[in-house]
């Protein structure tokens, strides 16, 4: 049997704000009651208002850590995703977020980290600190992060490119990526409407892949996985256009110009 072992916080003394910043945050309990109130309550209301259904949620590993994606066309998007998981493994989940708006104030950090457990990333540098913060996430058994490739929410519903973040997080590492499908949430909740129209949404999940014989050094075939993620993420959904690997290869170089952090959640 262990003694019992007293450590100090390592966030004592910090401000919330500060609290709501740091990776990996302090477990408190009434954070955790907080967040398990507000989700129990967000899934009511995704029940209630959007008859919210989730289609192949064996697809999700039981354990270990992994990455959710989706496309991201809607104010819902975030929410959809911890909902499908179970109401304990939310406090263990990630949605990646702009830290220069949900974070903003230190109001917003409360309610990002509190009700989301939001991780802050900021989308505005090099994204070499948003690789290791969500490499630090993932290294933590049974971490979820959940990450929308496309950077953005989409004005027309359509599903757009995906960026290399996610690829470059798995690439090299058995870390599973499960590609997920939202349908409805544009029509239910699209950016730049004040409220939600009450239309269904359902939230599709597929098959896990793994890119351990992905070098993250080789550019091409980052590429090429990022690729092959927004095929998998498309062929959840309807008939959408996909890419090809004439396409993958002429975005390469558009692609290693840009930020390597995982995509964010925006405004």
């Amino acid at each position: 049997m262990h003694a019992w072992v007293y450590e100090r916080a390592g966030d004592l003394g910090h401000s919330a704000d500060e609290r709501a910043r740091r990776i990996p945050r302090e477990p408190a309990i009434a954070t955790w009651c907080l967040r398990s109130v507000s989700q129990t309550l967000m899934r009511l209301v995704l029940r209630i208002g959007h008859r919210f259904e989730v289609v192949g949620r064996e697809h999700l590993p039981p354990d270990g850590s992994f990455i959710m994606i989706g496309n991201h066309s809607s104010h819902l998007d975030a929410v959809c995703l911890l909902a499908a998981l179970p109401l304990w493994r939310v406090h263990s989940a990630f949605p990646v977020a702009a830290a220069d708006y949900f974070f903003a104030t230190p109001l917003r950090s409360m309610l990002s980290m509190v009700a989301m457990n939001a991780l802050p990333l900021d989308r505005d540098h090099h994204g070499s600190d948003g690789i290791v913060a969500c490499r630090k996430i993932l290294g933590t058994p049974n971490n979820i992060l959940i990450v929308f490739p496309e950077g953005t929410r989409s004005r027309s519903g359509a599903l757009g490119r995906f960026r290399s973040g996610v690829a470059r997080l798995a690439a090299g590492t058995s870390t599973p990526v499960v590609p997920c499908y939202l349908s409805g949430a544009f029509e239910a909740w699209p950016k730049g409407r004040a409220v939600p129209r009450p239309l269904q949404v359902r939230l599709y999940i597929g098959r896990p892949r793994r890119f351990e014989h992905v070098s993250p050094d080789d550019r091409a075939a980052l590429a090429a996985a990022s690729a092959q993620l927004r095929d998998d993420v498309a062929a959840l959904g309807p008939t959408l256009p996909r890419s090809s690997a004439g396409v993958a290869t002429q975005a390469a170089g558009r692609r290693s110009r840009l930020p390597n952090t995982p995509s964010v959640l925006h405004r």
